[in-house]
């Protein structure tokens, strides 16, 4: 048998053969092109080979796979669209082409006439799990690490190697469409409760229970290939198809607004490749996924949702020549509900972490916090007594300063007070080594005016956590003028560490997710003011893919705090920098109304006592004259609020507060929910052109007003016909950029 790169391959006496994935250089193994093409030999020479009687695949690493490489369909796509260029037929049989080699692949190995049995040892994702399902065994390690998915529908496309087939006619018609729609992530126990797989092992065993199994007679037959197969959920046209398809599709759209083609595509995959043989509904299933892979919204979503976050994650801003950071001692300074949770984070990532606040009392229920998100996770089976006593043991609660001495890191998460922090700044630095680094979680105040309280300001930098921070996965990691690399590598590394993903952003007020999401929020009080019923604004912000209406957002984060925003502007920028009228409504929420948000119970929505559900507040329309739902175009509503976005990230591009688009669009996506299916919010705009999106922007501006002006470097992308990813391509300039000081 051939020599293989990525995988080897070793017959025993039985005359039974174990195919190992071990890719080198690879900490996961992945289907690339090379990985795909050895699969295709190996299936040959196996199946030639009169001595194998059949054949084990499992890993040599310790988890399974994750896939399909996504940075192989990327650059499929890029391919498509260069040929389509030149000639569409061409590019369609080229599309078609790439895109069904795996499931011929994997079509082959079932069909071979040999028995194959894959042994999954840990984590199983996309293509991999698709290959175990072509399988005609599957047995899976008995441990909390084996976590089994088809989630290409979170980036925009869907199972296009025989997903969408295999699943629905080895498990309940009904679970599989949950499955498939939503990504849904599966434990060894759920799997086997579904029929996706054969067994369950110990992981030690795992190859030897595989193997036993051919032994045993396994058939080398799928059952869909056998004569009166019967499908476990029931044919189509029956009474259970007609009870699940047309709620199906009824739930698909009020789940997703029709702006995830891939969900509809896999429903019609499903629907009609269950009405045909097996080789059929593979032809129907790669039909759908080569026109999936043509829309918008897989190029974008691969690109934001999975390369660009990959390369983030792995600390593509971070500046080179800097050796990796080891943490031994992080200190909080705050253990209020921000720097509980940043000392809950830190914890959890096994690095040991000092809570400091006023008093001991304080210190300590910040260190309560922690212990109660841990009790709720033993409730939810995702942790252990074991894991709690390990977790709380890590963060040590203070009053004393001296207890920072020996830190890598301070992240002071103090009250949003200039003098506030001024105070345990200068207390922190006098404890804390010379080259420690010194980071503030503001969000509202410029990270140059605070460095300036610091007796190292190249060691001093901003690390903007999203609340409540055991969820959110965004962090800004913003540079104050006298910041050096080592104080960005220290702040990247700590990110990392806790596996939130860094973006690099340089100070301005607002910095760049606040901007984004003050916009969106502001233009939703215009439309309040304008007497477009609140209901609307709300549904209207779901409908273009926002996961939170802007009202509901403006709840969150406490109407009383968008006051002091709005106050503070006026004092700083003077009265013009905020319009008077959204300033009046939202003085009238708060000091006539008392309407503070979701904290006391009542904002722009009531929230009564569970289990009734939060709704919005019927006064809202006796504030301002209300006009006819059928005189509000929906449609233009849905464009402003998510052009606004769009303009203000464009502008923070513009002025150099952010440099590279990745982490626009990662970040508008991650912090606020920017419409995900869009790729982000410089994405929305490349999705159309720069030029239609200016000639959208200069419509609204017409109507509502200059916050809709497109800046000079849109009109200049639309008169060149360029794309924020060839105006600032990410892969030539050299991070981390900053603003002249």
């Amino acid at each position: 048998m051939a020599d293989y790169t990525n995988f080897t391959v070793e017959t025993d006496a039985e005359g039974l053969a174990l195919v190992t994935w071990d890719m080198p250089d690879r900490s996961m193994n992945v289907f690339t092109e090379d990985a795909l093409r050895e699969l295709d030999g190996i299936i040959d020479d196996v199946t030639k080979d009169e001595a194998i009687k059949g054949s084990v695949f499992t890993s040599g690493k310790e988890t399974f796979s994750g896939g399909a490489d996504l940075t192989m369909l990327k650059d499929m796509t890029a391919e498509f669209a260069r040929l389509e260029a030149e000639d569409k037929d061409k590019a369609v049989a080229f599309l078609y082409d790439r895109a069904g080699a795996m499931s011929r692949i994997f079509r082959k190995l079932e069909t071979s006439g040999k028995p194959w049995v894959s042994a999954i040892n840990g984590t199983c994702m996309g293509g991999a799990f698709e290959l175990s399902l072509a399988c005609h065994g599957r047995i899976a390690a008995d441990s909390d690490t084996v976590k089994m998915a088809l989630p290409e529908v979170k980036v925009g496309i869907f199972p296009g190697a025989g997903g969408t087939q295999r699943v629905p006619r080895l498990a309940n018609t009904q679970d599989a469409l949950q499955m498939l729609t939503s990504g849904q992530t599966l434990t060894p126990k759920k799997a086997k409760s579904m029929g996706l797989i054969t067994e369950i092992a110990a992981r030690d065993a795992l190859v030897a229970v595989a193997k036993s199994l051919i032994k045993n007679g396994l058939k080398p037959v799928q059952p869909w290939d056998e004569k009166g197969f019967k499908l476990p959920g029931g044919p189509v046209y029956s009474a259970a198809g007609a009870n699940l398809f047309p709620p199906a599709i009824a739930i698909a759209r009020r789940e997703t607004s029709g702006n995830y083609p891939a969900v509809m595509a896999i429903l019609k995959s499903v629907y009609e490749g269950l009405l045909v043989p097996f080789d059929t509904a593979l032809r129907i299933e790669l039909r759908y996924f080569v026109e999936i892979m043509q829309t918008t919204e897989a190029a974008m979503m691969i690109r934001s949702l999975f390369v660009s976050l990959q390369e983030l994650n792995k600390g593509a801003r971070r500046p080179a020549g800097q050796p990796e950071t080891k943490f031994t001692k992080i200190g909080v300074l705050g253990a209020g509900f921000m720097g509980a949770g940043i000392a809950y984070v830190t914890a959890k990532a096994g690095i040991p972490v000092v809570l400091l606040d006023r008093d001991m009392d304080a210190a300590n229920k910040g260190k309560a916090h922690s212990e109660s998100l841990v009790d709720g996770q033993i409730k939810k089976g995702r942790a252990t007594a074991e894991d709690k006593d390990k977790l709380l043991s890590l963060i040590t609660p203070t009053a004393d300063y001296a207890d920072l001495k020996g830190c890598d890191l301070i992240v002071e998460a103090v009250f949003e007070d200039s003098e506030i922090k001024k105070g345990v700044t200068a207390q922190a630095e006098a404890v804390i080594a010379k080259n420690a680094i010194f980071a503030s979680n503001t969000s509202t105040i410029p990270i140059t005016g605070l460095a300036k309280n610091s007796k190292r300001p190249a060691n001093f930098i901003g690390i903007h956590f999203f609340s409540p921070v055991d969820k959110m996965m965004l962090v800004e990691i913003i540079l104050g003028k006298k910041t050096e690399d080592k104080a960005i590598a220290v702040a990247m590394d700590f990110v990392r560490a806790i596996k939130k993903t860094p973006i690099v952003v340089n100070d301005t007020r607002g910095f760049y997710v606040n901007r984004c999401v003050l916009r969106y929020m502001s233009e939703a009080y215009k439309m309040l003011i304008e007497g477009i019923p609140a209901p609307m604004i709300e549904n209207a912000a779901k409908l273009a893919g926002m996961p939170v209406g802007p009202l509901a957002l403006t709840d969150e984060t406490a109407v009383d705090l968008a006051q002091k925003i709005m106050k503070q502007t006026v004092r700083d920028l003077g009265p013009k920098a905020v319009d008077p009228a959204q300033l009046d409504l939202i003085n009238e929420m708060v000091d006539k109304h008392d309407r503070k948000g979701r904290k006391n119970g009542k904002g722009f929505y009531d929230y009564p006592a569970k289990p009734a559900k939060k709704s919005l507040w019927p006064g809202l329309k006796d504030l301002y004259k209300q006009k006819k739902p059928e005189d509000v175009d929906i449609e233009e509503v849905k464009q402003r609020l998510l052009v606004t976005i769009a303009l203000e990230a464009a502008r923070v591009m513009e002025e150099g507060i952010v440099v590279d688009p990745r982490e626009a669009d990662v970040g508008s996506i991650l912090a606020f929910g920017f419409a995900p299916y869009t790729g982000g919010a410089l994405s929305y705009i490349d999705g159309m052109g720069a030029k239609k999106f200016v000639k959208l922007a200069k419509s609204l501006q017409k109507k509502y007003g200059a916050d809709f002006k497109a800046p000079k470097l849109l009109h200049d992308m639309a008169d060149k016909g360029e794309t924020f990813y060839e105006r600032f391509d990410p892969y030539t300039s050299t991070p981390p950029q900053k603003q002249a000081a």
